[in-house]
């Protein structure tokens, strides 16, 4: 997959200031907050930066947390992961493959089949309603 690559002053113009400050900067909006935690849609969610498919509402679930949460990413290739040891604790980030936006962070606490939990911040995802 090719890599998106843009300056600084690209992305804030193509993004909200929480969008950038999430995506771009590694934050996390506040739990039960963000647009998408709570919506239970049939479709596709998107990352906002880039547009690459990353989750589908087909693995998403009530994880209680206050931030939309799957079970598996769209395509295993859609996400890449990397140790975060930021903030005094030891965690998994999750970032999209292609434009390396921060989505959030994965846990080995989810539903089967997977067991895992991708706990992913609103702002960092655009949903697409399923045609």
């Amino acid at each position: 997959m090719e890599k998106i690559r843009k300056t600084d002053a690209e992305w804030k113009a193509l993004l909200t200031p929480e969008q950038y400050q999430v995506t771009r900067k590694g934050g996390t909006e506040c739990a039960f907050t963000g647009a998408l935690w709570n919506d239970h849609r049939d479709g596709v969610f998107h990352c906002v930066c880039c547009g690459l498919p990353l989750f589908d509402s087909r693995t998403k679930f009530e994880s209680g947390t206050g931030w939309p949460s799957f079970f598996d990413p769209a395509r295993n290739e859609a996400v890449i992961s990397r140790e975060d040891l930021s903030h005094g604790m030891r965690r998994v980030e999750v970032l999209c493959a292609r434009c390396d936006a921060h989505l959030g962070h994965v846990f080995p606490d989810g539903p089967k089949p997977t067991g895992l939990r991708y706990c992913i911040n609103s702002a960092a995802l655009d949903f697409r309603e399923r045609a």
